[in-house]
């Protein structure tokens, strides 16, 4: 996502979770209610590197991989990761599936078994063989939670990168409504925008063309809404000689979205966004049908270039390319 700064907002930047988290207060008017939103703003940007240090799956000692270590067993965990654990239980429920968190071994199996430097150019991994043949599909995910004690029982290791960055981005907003009314939160392809801009209309964010990235492919007009991009622009790689990426279908355990590049999807809740992108993702060639059933506001880039969209996607878009 690309938003461009007006006049009269405060910026504020912190790099978290594998990307760079800005948030933007806006001054409409040229209001002073914001001159003590300095403590609001260091907590909104501590929310990500709670996240991170307790969802991430680069760091053994991480209290996820930790849980991820004995998932048949009983821990304790900190509340931030109590909490994305229930989220992602939940959103399987929701998409009857189609998010799965359990695609760990696959990813690992594929190579990205730690923080890779995409933006370094091109990376080739060793393709391992993983026990769950492909297209051998699993049974529903049921974990297990003690809310009074925060103890979660996993039955199998997870991935919790499909959601985290939403629900950061969630309660970095939250972190932030209770000070003031107007502010964006971004963090690498995922934002909210509350209230209006500086200049008094809503915030304009253009979503980023995967095939010339300093360039947007449209702009988004966006009040008290979420939008979010899942995309293989970046996060690509070769395994074994296999071009592959990181958006895992659990249907087959194999990078999904035949023929996708990109999909951006707003909604109300940054998190719930984010599955909904990766989702759609998923889709491949079905997106259209899918997210017009589904009646998410939704739009995407093919491999050729093309651009589509959904009927709901029209009420938020201010320009698109030709």
């Amino acid at each position: 996502m690309l938003a461009e700064p007006l006049e009269g907002e405060i910026i504020a930047t912190a790099r978290a979770m594998a990307t760079e988290v800005t948030i933007k207060i806006a001054t409409p008017g040229g209001a002073h209610e914001h001159d003590n939103s300095d403590e609001a703003v260091r907590t909104a940007l501590e929310v990500f590197h709670t996240v991170e240090k307790a969802c991430t799956r680069f760091d053994p000692t991480s209290p996820l991989m930790r849980a991820n270590a004995s998932p048949r067993s009983w821990h304790k965990v900190p509340a931030v990761l109590y909490e994305a654990l229930r989220e992602a239980s939940s959103a399987h429920q929701r998409t009857k599936g189609r998010f799965d968190p359990r695609v760990l071994e696959e990813l690992i199996a594929l190579g990205y078994d730690r923080s890779l430097a995409f933006a370094s150019g091109d990376i080739v991994t060793p393709q391992r063989a993983i026990r769950r043949p492909g297209g051998q599909r699993r049974g529903p995910w049921r974990p297990r939670f003690r809310g009074g004690s925060l103890e979660v029982l996993l039955g199998e290791a997870v991935d919790l990168g499909g959601i985290g960055k939403g629900l950061a981005v969630r309660w970095s907003s939250r972190a932030l409504a209770s000070r003031m009314a107007n502010y964006m939160v971004e963090a690498g392809g995922d934002c909210y925008c509350a209230g209006v801009a500086s200049d008094g209309d809503a915030w304009r964010v253009g979503i980023e063309d995967p095939f010339h990235e300093n360039e947007p492919l449209a702009v988004l007009s966006l009040r008290d809404r979420a939008a979010t991009t899942s995309s293989i622009r970046l996060r690509h790689w070769r395994a074994g000689g296999e071009l592959v990426h990181h958006l895992i279908d659990p249907r087959t355990g194999r990078p999904g979205g035949e023929d996708l590049v990109a999909v951006t999807v707003v909604g109300k809740d940054p998190a719930a966004a984010e599955i909904d992108s990766k989702c759609l993702f998923l889709a491949g060639r079905q997106i259209a049908r899918t997210a017009s059933r589904q009646g998410i506001a939704a739009l995407w880039v093919d491999a050729t270039g093309a651009v589509g969209s959904s009927e709901n996607m029209s009420r938020y878009v201010l320009w698109q390319r030709s």
